[in-house]
């Protein structure tokens, strides 16, 4: 795999774990109340949102080493 095509790949997992952090936020009827006192589809938010944003943020990171790697 190349360099650009891994950071391609990185750059789509970052974009992913994005999406579907903000999707752990939509409200939805549920049987359990999250931590932000409301519906949701993951009872676990906020924290599943902030530990997806970790993994978005790790691969972007991991995405940059791999551009400025010679």
């Amino acid at each position: 795999m190349s360099r650009d095509q891994a950071a391609n790949a990185l750059f789509g997992v970052a974009i992913t774990f994005v999406i579907i952090a903000l999707l752990t936020l939509i409200p939805f009827s549920a049987a359990k109340m999250n931590d932000l006192g409301y519906h949701s589809i993951c009872p676990f938010a906020p924290w599943s949102t902030l530990a997806l944003l970790f993994v978005a943020l790790v691969a972007w990171m991991v995405r940059g080493y791999v551009l400025t790697r010679a």
